[in-house]
Parts: structure tokens; C-alpha cells; sequence
């Protein structure tokens, strides 16, 4: 994967993508394609943007039966993205299934996308987690269970804040990816996130990738808000 920050296209459509994209010039980017606009454009978002040379980072967090989860990767393989989510509360066949399709699903001689499992989203604190999920371990417990199925599940890595990031990455490996959300500069507001850093501590803490969103998105310089995570994550332009 690119070490460059990964930037979540928070958009409704393909033309606020479009408008936004033109401020990056021929800048080659890591882009994150969610829900919200995935299910607005579909496939074509991703073609879009892969044949102008962009990586991919589709974000639809698969949740559902093994074999449900398994076709449905099958056909978001030949779309050819570089990274793609499941749920690890789906549990370890689910997972395995996930990554058997993606695995089927892929063209000879391209390389799979890494599959990546999310653990606790970044916006859910401690509290809410025991209150609302029942889980009455540690936040961090939870997370590196989570994580620790991922990997007897033969997954890439998995999502987590960079709070987690030290204590994944002593329990399994430098190998197993850590993707990080919730990434701020020290001037950013928080918003909906509860789990937040700044890349400085992200590469600190080992973290393999950073995903940033509105503090790029939503700037009125988002070139220059980018070249500032980017700088602030250890990359000269």
C-alpha cells in the first residue's frame, strides 16, 4: 500500500468528488470510497478514479452471513480496489469467507486487495461500548480480541484507533496492517470522532496507515491541508 495519507471522500456524489479532486491537480492519492457515496454512484466511482491512477480504499464494512459475505467480495474484487473492510463482529468463518471470495473473485495476475477487519469504530468511547454492545471487557481488550480473530482468520490487518495500534502490533506482528481513523492535526476539532490523534502520534505508535477525512475535505485549502497531514506523517512532497 502507498504511505500516504489515505483521504475519505466524504461526498454525496460523483461531482463534489469531481470538483473536489480538481484542487490535487495530477496528484496521485490514496482515496477512501464509503458508504455514503458508494451507494450513491456504485462501481463506477471506482473505475472513475482508478484510471486516473488513484488507489482505493472501499469502505463497506461487510456484515453479514459467511456466505452472503463471501459472493458479495467476489464481486467487489473485479472492481480492483487496493483495500477493503468486513466487520470483525461478523466473527472468524465470516471473516474466512470474506477473504475466500476476494481471493476468487480477483483477476489472474492482479494482486488481491489487502482485507482489513474493523474493530471498535474510532466515534464509539469505552462507555458506550459496555452500555450498548454488552461487552464488559477494556475498550483495548476488545479491540485486540477483535484483532487477534482477524489474524487467525488470515486477514491483512484491521481498523483501529492509534490508541490501539502499539499493543496490536506487539501482539501480532509489524506485518498485520493497523488502519487508523479519527486522524487530526492539534488545531482540528474532534466532531463525531471520540478516538482521536494526530499523525505525529499515529507514526509514533506504529500505526501502518492514516485515514483522513473532513480536516481535508471540508478545508477551504485542501491541497495545502493535505501536504500538511502529509508533512505531519513523515513524507516530504
Amino acid at each position: 500500500m502507498r504511505t500516504t495519507p489515505i483521504i475519505a471522500l466524504d461526498f454525496a456524489n460523483k461531482k463534489e468528488v469531481i470538483q473536489f479532486l480538481t484542487k490535487f491537480d495530477d496528484e496521485k492519492l490514496f482515496l477512501k470510497i464509503g458508504m455514503e457515496l458508494f451507494y450513491q454512484e456504485g462501481p463506477e466511482m471506482v473505475y472513475n478514479l482508478k484510471e486516473k491512477g488513484h488507489d482505493i480504499f472501499l469502505d463497506l464494512k461487510l456484515y453479514d452471513i459467511p456466505n452472503t459475505v463471501k459472493s458479495a467480495m467476489k464481486g467487489l474484487a473485479r472492481l480492483g480496489c487496493d483495500l477493503v473492510t468486513v466487520h470483525a463482529a461478523g466473527g472468524k468463518e465470516m471473516m474466512e469467507a470474506a477473504l475466500d471470495g476476494l481471493t476468487a473473485g480477483t483477476e489472474s495476475g492482479r494482486k488481491r486487495a489487502a482485507c482489513v477487519a474493523v474493530t471498535q469504530l474510532t466515534s464509539t468511547s469505552e462507555e458506550q461500548m459496555k452500555s450498548e454492545q454488552l461487552i464488559q471487557v477494556s475498550l483495548e481488550e476488545s479491540v485486540l480480541h477483535y484483532a487477534s480473530l482477524a489474524k487467525s482468520a488470515h486477514l491483512d490487518g484491521v481498523v483501529c484507533s492509534t490508541h490501539e495500534a502499539r499493543s496490536i502490533r506487539r501482539l501480532l506482528g509489524a506485518d498485520f496492517l493497523t488502519v487508523s481513523p479519527g486522524i487530526r492535526l492539534n488545531t482540528d476539532e474532534a466532531q463525531d470522532q471520540k478516538r482521536v490523534a494526530t499523525p505525529q502520534f499515529a507514526k509514533s505508535e506504529g500505526v501502518s496507515a492514516i485515514v483522513v477525512g473532513r480536516p481535508i475535505t471540508r478545508s477551504t485549502t485542501p491541497f495545502e491541508a493535505y501536504l500538511q497531514f502529509k508533512e505531519a506523517w513523515g513524507i516530504n512532497r
